[in-house]
């Protein structure tokens, strides 16, 4: 099951992907639909003008993926195209505000490869493979395609372009998984911030740590936590007090309904945030998958 946690929120940050680098047979196509809510504040530094910011989101999920063979190793392209609903009310300069505002977020395309003991293999061939270390990188990017009113402090889309390069393990003891990645978000500018200042935004580390057990017949669970640090900004060369440190813990189950279909519930939650997103994440996922003669 591809995984998916995707946030409509502002930073990127708090994500949380159990089995990224888990191998799939070569040829496999993957359609997915979800839907996922969060509940939360958008915590800034004192001097911000947006203060006690509390948003509500609902943020429908479209995404497509496909398990390749990359000369020999396997690996996967995707595709997420996320529609979110905002509500919610902040101080601004003081003042009380509200907001509400639907429309797209940013799309984000990724392409995967598992360069270490995830060999590409056919449907056939994949039913007696067995994991041991698995070792792969991956490399998204979203363009800033979505919502974006450059006179409000909160959007769906960013107006700006992110590329994410990650590299992360999977090592198996029988049923029993351990995963480990680590990777940094790299921005570029916002050139119309708030009606034509100049936001910059330096990277935004993260590391990710999931314990994932599979109960057999498609039923697997996971315990995931995350962290992530950086994201300091500059408004027209003026450095913020903005830096973001926190981290999140969440869950995820997947359950088969057929041979070609399944459904994946998640949820995730803030531990410790200074500044960034602290939120309250839930989240269903439906999967329909087909090819190789599924």
């Amino acid at each position: 099951m591809l995984a998916l946690s995707l946030l409509a929120s502002p930073a990127h940050a708090g994500e949380i992907e159990p089995r990224a680098y888990a191998n799939a047979p070569v040829g496999i196509n993957f359609l997915l639909a979800g839907y996922a809510y969060s509940d939360g504040d958008l915590s800034t530094e004192a001097s911000s003008p947006l203060q006690d910011a509390q948003l509500r989101i609902n943020t429908g999920i479209l995404a497509y993926a496909r398990s390749l063979d990359f000369w020999g190793n396997s690996g996967k392209v995707d595709v997420i195209i996320p529609y979110s609903e905002l509500a919610g009310s902040a101080l601004v300069g003081g003042m009380p505000r509200d907001r509400h505002v639907n429309g797209l977020n940013d799309p984000r395309f990724r392409v995967s490869v598992n360069f270490h003991g995830a060999p590409a293999l056919s449907l056939q061939e994949f039913s007696s493979y067995q994991q041991d270390l698995v070792i792969g990188a991956s490399l998204q990017v979203s363009a800033p395609l979505g919502q974006y009113d450059r006179d409000k402090l909160v959007n769906l889309g960013n107006n700006r372009w992110f590329v994410r390069p990650d590299i992360g393990m999977s090592k198996a003891w029988g049923p029993a998984t351990l995963e480990l990645s680590s990777g940094m978000f790299l921005f570029s500018d916002n050139e119309d911030y708030l009606s034509g200042k100049k936001q910059e935004r330096e990277p935004i580390y993260t590391a990710q740590m999931h314990g994932t057990y599979n109960f057999g017949g498609g039923v697997w669970a996971a315990l995931s936590g995350t962290f992530d640090y950086g994201g300091r900004t500059k408004v027209d060369g003026v450095p913020s007090n903005d830096l973001q440190n926190g981290w999140r813990v969440g869950a995820t189950l997947a359950l088969p309904v057929d041979r070609n279909n399944s459904i994946k519930l998640y949820a995730s939650d803030g531990v410790s945030v200074n500044l960034g997103t602290n939120f309250t994440l839930f989240g269903i996922v439906w999967q329909y998958r087909w090819g190789q003669g599924l």
